[in-house]
């Protein structure tokens, strides 16, 4: 455990065991964390990258400082970033400051250029993020909100929605997710004992849909209907 400490030059190889174990780190961090500060940055998540990023970088850089303290300073940034997410749920006031409600740069087709600023953000950068979700017109949105995780909601008018089967009156089938049970040649075993079947119920379905074995099948699928769905390689 020499490239752990100290030390005043480093092998290759400590250097390597340096950066995997670095890595491995920061890994176990990120899903300690939960998965809300992998998906998209807020404030304290924004701190949470800076420093880690900060304090972890050094000891990969510099054979004179050892990566132990790095370690411990890190494991205790994210202890306190836990404690804040656990106080800040039970604290509205501490909530609202770290995720601030919503805010609203469009309503009724007009644009609110005050929130704009407030949001700093400029009147080309909300056409991209409009033009992004396929609206054209301003005047088309109903609602338009900047989320604190830097994402914007868009609601249109009602004549502006797309026509959907519920609002034709219209009858339509459930829902049925097809979930792989071949992957790369391989059977998923795990996925197919959720749907309650073996392999050889697999290979006599696959036999009654395709002359390929299972080898030479990139994906195939599978819903609670019994519906496969074969993709060769």
């Amino acid at each position: 455990m020499e490239f752990f400490t100290h030390q005043e030059s480093l092998t290759a190889m400590q250097w390597v065991l340096r950066a995997v174990t670095a890595y491995l780190f920061l890994m176990i961090a990120a899903r300690s964390m939960g998965e809300r500060s992998i998906s998209q940055l807020r404030l304290t998540d924004l701190i949470i990258a800076l420093l880690l990023g900060n304090i972890i970088a050094h000891p990969l850089s510099d054979e004179e400082l050892g990566l132990e303290g790095s370690m411990i300073t890190s494991a205790s940034v994210i202890f306190l970033y836990v404690l804040t997410t656990k106080i800040a749920l039970k604290w509205s006031f501490l909530r609202h400051y770290l995720e601030p409600a919503p805010l609203p740069l469009i309503r009724s087709g007009r644009l609110i250029r005050e929130h704009l600023h407030k949001a700093r953000l400029t009147i080309d950068y909300l056409f991209t993020e409009l033009r992004a979700q396929g609206v054209d017109e301003i005047g088309k949105v109903e609602l338009a909100l900047w989320e604190p995780g830097g994402i914007l909601s868009l609601f249109l008018k009602p004549e502006y929605q797309p026509v959907t089967p519920a609002a034709l009156e219209l009858s339509t089938e459930p829902f049925h997710l097809p979930m792989p049970v071949i992957k790369d040649g391989r059977i998923d075993r795990k996925q197919l004992h959720v749907f309650g079947h073996t392999d050889e119920w697999l290979l006599k379905k696959l036999a009654e849909a395709t002359p390929l074995a299972p080898e030479e099948i990139l994906l195939a699928t599978l819903d609670d209907q019994e519906r496969l769905q074969v993709y060769a390689k």
